[in-house]
């Protein structure tokens, strides 16, 4: 005679190996539980190796830290310009304002008080 046991569910007589209830089909047990051990490995880097993929996690470019109040001096000077996002790396932006005078002025005068606001030094 076969094993059996009650659904949980709507308590049915089922196989006892059913992890599916075979009236309601509801699941009645837990897929993993064949009674082995899970076995978690973690590896652990060391930190180059740990810092280098961090620094890559944002787009595949590093991170660079710059000086909040060079920026913000750039900013306030050539702005308009858009030397203080060459400064920060953001070379595109860059461009941008220097060929939109900052945006129509708009742009330099939103990222100065942006920058105010930043630590320093802070991360691009």
């Amino acid at each position: 005679m076969e094993e059996t046991k009650f659904c949980k569910f709507c308590g049915e007589k089922i196989p006892f190996d059913a992890v599916v209830c075979t009236k309601c089909g509801r699941q009645v047990e837990n897929l993993g539980a064949s009674g082995k051990e899970n076995i978690v490995i973690n590896n652990v880097a060391n930190s180059a190796a740990s810092a280098a993929s961090s620094s890559t996690a944002k787009g595949g470019k590093g991170t660079k830290t710059v000086s909040k109040w060079a920026s913000f001096a750039l900013c306030l000077t050539l702005g308009w310009l858009g030397v203080h996002k060459f400064y920060e790396g953001k070379s595109g932006l860059g461009i941008l304002y220097m060929f939109t005078m900052g945006l129509f002025a708009i742009g330099w005068f939103i990222d100065l008080f942006v920058i105010l606001g930043k630590p320093d030094p802070y991360e691009v």
